[in-house]
């Protein structure tokens, strides 16, 4: 077990960062089939999901207290807004990446990885607007 941990963060650290942003990658290192990388990515999407929400609940309420400050209800409609676009794009992004598989057995890993990563872009994004 301690030599598969070793191997594993040895390999890792030798890898692109794009690689290892992969969250199907991810979860392949740790796992021995299909099954198991597709339950590690939906737990993932569902973290990244719920790291999402919080974000934006953070963002929301720099934009309330931006918009008391200044007197001008602007900053939270426009991040409802942006929140909604993100939203759609995400959807239709994600399904097209899903699209390029021809319907094999990876197409549900590959829309939960696209949403993973647009995910982790997206609450990155949210909080540097949280501050």
């Amino acid at each position: 077990m301690r030599l598969r941990c070793f191997l594993t963060a040895s390999l890792t650290a030798l890898l692109p960062a794009s690689a290892i942003a992969d969250p199907s990658f991810e979860c392949s290192l740790g796992s021995g089939s299909q099954v198991e990388t597709a339950e590690c990515v939906a737990k993932a999407e569902a973290t990244v999901d719920e790291t999402v929400r919080l974000s934006l609940q953070f963002a929301m309420n720099a934009a309330k207290e931006l918009d008391e400050t200044t007197g001008r209800a602007t900053a939270v409609p426009a991040l409802e807004k942006a929140q909604g676009a993100w939203s759609s794009f995400r959807d239709a992004h994600c399904d097209y990446v899903g699209s390029t598989f021809g319907g094999g057995s990876g197409t549900g890993v590959a829309i939960r990885s696209c949403r993973i990563e647009l995910g982790r872009e997206r609450a990155d994004l949210l909080l540097r607007f949280a501050k």
